[in-house]
């Protein structure tokens, strides 16, 4: 809740710890998979057990939300901790709940007031839910850490946790930011932030593909005509999908699932069109804005793939496209998030057919804003696009 902290990378303030920390954690990504052919094949291994659970679901009303919460959460979670967990885990259900619930009290006035009144923060109010989530992230995040600490192998690390443990034994690291606390805040960071961004971008995709079903067609035979007779799309297919991929894009762009970002802060002294910026003043990104920015966008304030597409139906992103943000802060797990949202779209698109239940029902696009915006829960029917198995 607080807006600054001395540690992890989120909001840490810039400096040469916040870049050590960033590099190595983005080394790491990278190393256990991020980008990578590894990766695309364990996103789609996660994707065909969504699969599966969509399939149990066929033919009556169904919530996809803890389902798609726990195949992204499976995906940082097998870089971090080098562990899946099962559909029907009810403490990561729990747990996913309890944090989504504290993210909107921390967006909201109280998390204000627990910032700039520091006499509230014993009483009995609405923050006590987002210290009480935080605590039990930090007891299964602890947890992991010990368990990683007792069971690795030196010169053999098996995912971020051991490696990062790892490099804080060496000689040359003591007395270095290299140490436990900062571990366990970097994977409650990436934890946390990897697993609401992507998922509640999976959500709106899955509402405005419900409340625009030609569009979804029209994704539908694209993604069907590059298929063929292969088993699965694979990333690189993108390149042969310019609908598709402008329609992801386009989900990204009208849902601004973090509207502001993250927090800067200019080291010094600056003046910016006119105004006077202090050093340290807390600076945000108005993504917002610049999504529906009409000297941007073709049709800036309206679901349209157009957007994202030039006179030839070509992909095209134009500059003010800044779904991770932007600057030194942009976000770290980008091309994993990439890859996420177009293999389980994609993925999931190419087996079902979705709908209303009632086909008189209409579409809520009113966000619950908390650190990310997402849609309120809603329930949609499957249809097979092809035999079901």
């Amino acid at each position: 809740m607080p807006s600054l902290t001395k540690k992890g990378i989120l909001t840490l303030r810039y400096g040469e710890i916040w870049k050590e920390q960033r590099r190595f954690s983005l080394m790491l990504l990278r190393n256990f998979g991020m980008g990578k052919k590894s990766m695309e094949e364990k996103i789609l291994e996660e994707a065909s057990y969504l699969i599966q659970v969509f399939m149990e679901n066929i033919s009556m009303p169904f919530d996809p939300y803890e389902f798609v919460n726990t195949a992204v959460i499976n995906i940082i979670s097998t870089i971090l901790f080098g562990k899946r967990f099962e559909y029907d885990n009810s403490f990561l259900t729990t747990l996913l709940d309890e944090i989504h619930r504290g993210s909107k009290v921390t967006a909201g006035p109280w998390g204000l007031l627990y910032n700039e009144m520091p006499l509230l923060r014993s009483l009995p109010l609405p923050h006590q839910t987002v210290l009480a989530t935080a605590k039990k992230v930090d007891v299964f995040i602890k947890k992991e850490v010990e368990e990683h600490k007792a069971t690795m192998i030196p010169g053999e690390p098996r995912d971020f946790a051991d490696a990062y443990l790892e490099e804080m034994q060496k000689p040359e690291k003591n007395g270095s930011s290299f140490e436990e606390g900062q571990l366990e805040i970097l994977l409650s960071d990436q934890l946390v932030a990897g697993t609401e961004t992507t998922s509640a971008t999976l959500q709106w995709g899955f509402l405005y593909l419900v409340a625009f079903p030609e569009i979804q067609e029209k994704c539908w035979k694209e993604i069907d005509t590059v298929l063929g007779n292969k088993a699965s799309l694979k990333y690189k297919d993108r390149e042969k999908l310019p609908y598709t991929n402008a329609v992801i894009h386009e989900i990204q762009r009208v849902s601004n699932v973090v509207p502001l970002g993250l927090p800067h802060a200019p080291i010094k002294d600056v003046q910016l069109f006119g105004y006077k910026i202090p050093k340290d003043t807390t600076v945000f990104v108005n993504i917002q804005s610049a999504h529906r920015d009409e000297s941007q966008w073709k049709f800036p304030n309206e679901f349209n793939p157009s957007n994202f597409l030039n006179e030839e139906g070509e992909f095209v992103k134009p500059e003010a496209f800044l779904a991770f943000s932007a600057g030194p802060r942009v976000c770290i797990g980008e091309n994993l998030a990439r890859m996420e949202l177009f293999l389980f779209f994609t993925n999931i698109l190419r087996n079902f057919q979705l709908s209303w239940p009632d086909k008189s029902q209409t579409p809520d696009f009113t966000p619950h804003f908390a650190v990310t915006q997402s849609p309120s829960h809603f329930k949609v029917l499957l249809k097979c696009r092809q035999p079901c198995e």
